[in-house]
């Protein structure tokens, strides 16, 4: 498989890691290993990486693209949901970390690899999982969930106004015959959407097809549990950098970040400890970053992207 990528926000990502070259970092989205790369650049032999990613290609590609790291005993290839941080770096005697990034949502080399079921541009069996030993995928979502499920996920994931006339259009198909490939999935919403709104905003299967793949891979379940579990990692001083690229991504991270950077409340009149009145965590960016002119140029993929970054100020038990 040829894992071609173009890695969005490179160095506004890494850069406001803030590296420490003898630090403990985590990937949580390996992908295409850009990230991950340009991070190792800046380790020192002390220094190490653990990059997860739950799809098997793209660590195959990244053993052979950063062997050279590996050989230094500088990276670590975890195979899981980044939903399991915690778990897995605690198994690796990993317990408090200076950095953890990570590049959300589909890879290019996924949507790239019509096989995978990504994409509504090319002709493929209806998949669209991120680890391929999971057992759901889009065919059983298309073809087995009811009609009112189908609307609450392509309205709530997708964002899509026209939410009831697609599941009712892919209720229809499916009771003559199975809906078995992105084509003819993408040609049922085309239909289901009027022909006035069809002309403007992209491809109309577009809003469909992210709700379905996030929920095959409960894609936002996971972004929460585990930028929830990360923050309990970081360090005093360690931060965390977070690209998203639709506004549910960016809206979760904007409230979970909020939260976290919120000063505890504290009863009036009451003597407090230094640390106490100041909170846990601080943004270091209250407006997302988004790529330059000059990247949207190279990389028309990274239009949408968002980046927001954390630090952790002080350190309390009960996050």
């Amino acid at each position: 498989m040829v894992f071609e990528h173009t890695t969005v926000l490179l160095k506004e990502t890494i850069d406001n890691l803030a590296i420490n070259p003898n630090g403990v970092y985590v990937d949580c989205t390996l992908g295409g290993g850009g990230h991950a790369k340009y991070l190792l650049s800046q380790l020192s032999d002390k220094g190490h990486l653990y990059a997860f990613d739950q799809d098997i290609n793209a660590i195959k590609h990244a053993e052979e693209s950063l062997s050279e790291e590996i050989v230094k005993g500088k990276l670590t290839f975890i195979h899981s949901n980044f939903r399991n941080i915690a778990v897995e770096l605690n198994r690796l005697g990993v317990t408090y970390v200076d950095g953890i990034y990570y590049d959300l949502g589909v890879s290019s080399p996924q949507l790239d690899q019509a096989d995978r079921g990504f994409s509504y541009h090319k002709e493929a069996k209806l998949d669209m999982r991120m680890d391929q030993n999971q057992t759901l995928s889009a065919y059983e979502v298309v073809n087995e969930w009811d009609f009112n499920t189908l609307v609450k996920i392509i309205y709530r994931y997708g964002e899509e106004k026209f939410a009831k006339r697609i599941a009712r259009a892919i209720e229809a198909e499916r009771e003559k015959k199975p809906i078995v490939t992105t084509t003819q999935l993408a040609d049922i919403v085309k239909y289901a959407i009027p022909a006035a709104t069809r002309r403007t905003g992209g491809h109309p299967a577009k809003r469909t097809f992210q709700a379905i793949r996030i929920a095959v891979n409960d894609e936002l379940g996971a972004v929460e549990e585990s930028v929830d579990e990360g923050l309990k990692l970081l360090k005093v001083g360690g931060r965390m950098s977070i690209i998203t690229f639709h506004s549910l991504e960016d809206r979760l991270i904007k409230q979970m970040f909020k939260q976290a950077s919120t000063a505890p409340e504290t009863p009036r009149n009451l003597p407090l400890m230094p640390d106490e009145s100041i909170s846990e965590f601080k943004l270091l960016n209250r407006k997302a970053m988004v790529p330059s002119d000059t990247e949207l140029e190279i990389n028309n993929r990274s239009r949408s992207a968002k980046l927001r970054v954390i630090e952790r100020q002080v350190f309390r038990d009960n996050i």
